[in-house]
C-alpha cells in the first residue's frame, strides 16, 4: 500500500522530542503514538509544527475507538493523493504537495505506480457496477477514471 511508502522527514527532529528512536515511516503504529501521546510540540521548530500539525489534522482525525491505529489515517491519505491528481496534479506535483504540506517523502514513481493501480481497481469496480446493473457507480467510477488518468 502507498501509506507504507510515506516517510516522514522530520522523524529524527521527533526523536529528539520524545526521547526515543521512532521508525521514519509516516504511518507506522510507533510513529503515529509517538506523534499523538509523546511529542512536545513546543520542542519543535515552527515548520515542522505547522506540518505535524498538519499531518494530524488531515489524517488522524477521526472518532473511531482505536485511533490512530484503526486504518483511518492511511484511507485519508490515500484519499488526498486521488483528490490531489483529479485536481490535475501530476505525480511529481504530488510529491512535492505531500513534502511541503505535511513533511512526507513519497517517490513520485510510487504514486504514479499507485494511481496506474487505483485506475485498475476502478475499471473492475466499473465492470462489476455495469454487471449490476448499477448504474450511479459506474457513473461514478467511470468520472474518477476520466479524472485520474487526465
Amino acid at each position: 500500500m502507498i501509506a507504507a511508502k510515506a516517510k516522514f522527514r522530520g522523524a529524527r527532529k521527533i526523536e529528539r522530542g520524545v526521547g526515543y528512536r521512532i521508525p521514519d515511516s509516516a504511518f507506522h503504529p510507533a510513529f503515529l503514538e509517538a506523534v499523538t501521546t509523546h511529542l512536545n510540540f513546543d520542542q519543535v521548530d515552527a515548520a515542522l509544527r505547522e506540518q505535524l500539525l498538519q499531518f494530524l489534522h488531515d489524517f488522524l482525525r477521526c472518532d473511531c475507538r482505536d485511533r490512530p491505529l484503526c486504518g483511518c489515517p492511511e484511507k485519508k491519505f490515500v484519499m488526498k493523493i486521488i483528490e490531489l491528481r483529479e485536481e490535475g496534479f501530476d505525480h511529481h506535483q504530488i510529491s512535492g504537495v505531500l513534502l511541503d504540506e505535511y513533511g512526507i517523502d513519497l517517490y513520485p514513481a510510487d504514486i504514479l505506480s499507485f494511481l496506474e493501480d487505483s485506475v485498475h481497481i476502478l475499471e473492475a469496480i466499473e465492470d462489476i457496477a455495469r454487471l449490476q446493473g448499477e448504474k450511479a457507480v459506474v457513473s461514478e467510477t467511470t468520472r474518477h477514471i476520466r479524472e485520474i488518468v487526465g
